[in-house]
């Protein structure tokens, strides 16, 4: 196997106690895709990552329990920010989540965030 090429991050430790809530099965899968994303980068496409416009990509995690969510941004450096984690309920990823998304990109972009 590779060495990993890409750090990640998480916005805050709020997001990784957001994974840490996600159920065993979510969670497992997620780890797994985190770890892929480390050696392969975050291009893993479909049905794994994919992007939601505007520099903001998806994260998609599947177990028995259903799915989860992770939308991240990369960011100069081979470096990968997860700004929020979240089980995905519906057919369509929530407006609240998206935003919640977005306001943390806009964030990470100017610099208000430290890595």
């Amino acid at each position: 196997m590779k060495s990993a090429q890409w750090e990640i991050h998480f916005y805050s430790k709020k997001v990784m106690k957001e994974m840490e809530s996600l159920p065993a099965g979510i969670q497992a899968d997620f780890i797994d895709l985190l770890d892929q994303v480390e050696v392969y980068g975050p291009a893993l496409g479909e049905p794994h990552t994919k992007s939601m416009g505007r520099g903001l990509f998806e994260i998609r995690a599947h177990g028995a329990e259903g799915q989860g969510r992770g939308l991240f941004c990369s960011v100069k450096q081979n470096k990968l920010v997860i700004l929020h984690i979240f089980q995905k309920k519906s057919q369509k990823t929530p407006k609240k989540d998206l935003d919640i998304g977005y306001q943390r990109l806009k964030e990470v972009k100017n610099g208000q965030v430290k890595l």
